[in-house]
């Protein structure tokens, strides 16, 4: 018996990648019990593509928008995850398309005192303008213009051969990332500080660690696929991991500015 379940999808401003997110997750296997779609301050044509959608699924699309100040990508998703249904979160950034087993594998491999350390599969530039042109998000790791094969394949026999470090945190990327929601409420939640782009997601995972929660690695199961775009300003990278360094050498649990200080 799967959990309940809620995939969290983070957005700004580009709603040609999110419809191309939700028709691969109207090709899902399994469907999740929600959509949950954070929104950083995207303009109306975000919010008229989801209100598109919502009669295409028979779940809800829930969709949270705070006003555009910059990159404030961790109080979305903390005002986002405290409205979840789901006991489990689902998380991928916008621009991923996933595989049809996605919600599938992620929940087949849940597990209480774990996390999901998944991977993703990367497109070219080429690729993915001919995708945006075409709409055709039916993807395997033998097209041409795919890269990253191992991560772009999905072969359930040999996926648990990949084992990984259950402590290890510096690797994890948010655009596939799984976690109990109770787990991630007794750590105060993305980290608010952590203003601008870099390292909110493994910063989360290392207190999620210190409190005690192992990290589960998935490769070659519920696989996806990352679009190419120009890269985010990483003016403040620096502060962020200095202060996921703080969160490892210290031990620390809880952030101080999170989900309950976020409301």
């Amino acid at each position: 018996m799967h959990p309940t379940s809620s995939l969290l999808i983070s957005t700004y401003n580009w709603p040609q990648a999110l419809e191309l997110i939700l028709s691969s997750v109207l090709l899902q296997e399994l469907l999740p019990d929600e959509i949950l779609i954070a929104d950083d301050g995207s303009k109306v044509e975000t919010k008229e593509l989801i209100d598109s959608f919502r009669s295409k699924f028979s779940i809800p699309i829930k969709h949270f928008w705070q006003e555009d100040k910059g990159f404030r990508k961790t109080l979305i998703l903390n005002e986002t995850l405290r409205n979840a249904s789901g006991d489990y979160i689902i998380q991928i950034d916008g621009d991923i398309i996933l595989h049809p087993s996605f919600i599938r594998d992620h929940l087949e491999n849940c597990s209480p005192g774990y996390f999901i350390k998944g991977s993703r599969g990367r497109l070219t530039e080429k690729k993915s303008k001919q995708i945006f042109k075409t709409k055709n998000i039916h993807i395997h790791s033998l097209m041409s213009g795919v890269k990253s094969r191992i991560n772009s394949t999905r072969c359930t026999l040999l996926s648990p051969f990949f084992h990984g470090d259950p402590y290890k945190t510096n690797d994890l990327r948010g655009c596939n990332f799984a976690f109990w929601k109770k787990d991630f409420m007794a750590v105060n939640g993305y980290n608010n500080d952590l203003l601008s782009w870099g390292h909110e997601d493994i910063e989360l995972a290392a207190r999620l660690v210190n409190f005690g929660i192992k990290r589960k690695q998935l490769k070659m199961t519920a696989v996806c696929f990352h679009i190419h775009h120009p890269l985010e300003s990483k003016s403040r990278e620096n502060y962020n991991y200095s202060v996921y360094e703080e969160v490892v050498k210290n031990k620390i649990i809880r952030c101080k500015n999170g989900i309950e200080q976020d409301k």
